[in-house]
């Protein structure tokens, strides 16, 4: 039996390229965790429905998910990052509430990061929790008043409260490095390591400016 440290991460159509890379690259190769994709199907927990078909990012590149998002299929999971993706607005966007609480009733982490926030506020998981997404008003502006709402925080880097990390769409980043030292706590020198690479690049940037 495969005893590494999960994570799932959820895909739905029109995900964001530049959202997941640093953080399942990093879980695999750098921390010997292991990632895996996860995507929601049509029909009821248990009724037999497909796999999950191929999605497409906002880049056009085609991903084949591992298994879908059933509680029977991801009791191995340690954590659940929730990518991002404009239909996650929808009115129909797929609830994955029930994963989200149950991962984190025990004890895993989870995460959001841009429009993958709004899956973490319709489960409720902001209640009580500092959190950040793309922007002030804007999770309200997709699925109005949400509980937690007034803890809300206008940053521009990721926030971990507790077992929840939320990040907006541009952070992806110090989500990757946030959600890692959340999953892998006892690997904290190594994400320190991570979190000065990730630093040289942009302070690089700055004196080329």
């Amino acid at each position: 039996m495969d005893h590494r440290k999960t994570i799932g991460f959820v895909f739905i159509d029109g995900f964001a390229d530049w959202e997941f890379g640093m953080l399942s690259g990093a879980t695999a190769d750098w921390f010997g965790g292991r990632a895996v994709a996860l995507s929601p199907v049509l029909g009821s927990p248990g009724s037999g429905s497909p796999e999950p078909g191929p999605l497409r990012s906002i880049g056009g590149f085609r991903l084949l998910p591992d298994r879908g998002t059933d509680l029977a299929d991801n009791e191995d999971l340690d954590a659940v990052a929730v990518i991002g993706s404009d239909k996650w607005s929808d009115e129909d966007a797929p609830d994955i509430g029930e994963l989200l609480k149950t991962v984190l009733s025990r004890g895993g982490i989870v995460g959001g990061i841009c429009a993958g926030t709004l899956a973490l506020a319709r489960a409720g998981l902001f209640e009580g929790r500092k959190h950040t997404s793309n922007g002030p008003g804007w999770l309200e502006s997709r699925i109005g008043r949400y509980v937690g709402a007034q803890f809300y925080q206008d940053v521009p880097y990721a926030i971990r409260d507790g077992h929840v990390v939320s990040a907006a769409g541009t952070a992806p980043g110090t989500f990757a490095t946030t959600f890692l030292e959340a999953v892998f706590p006892e690997q904290a020198a190594q994400v320190a390591e991570m979190r000065q690479l990730v630093g040289r690049e942009y302070e690089a940037g700055e004196e080329r400016a």
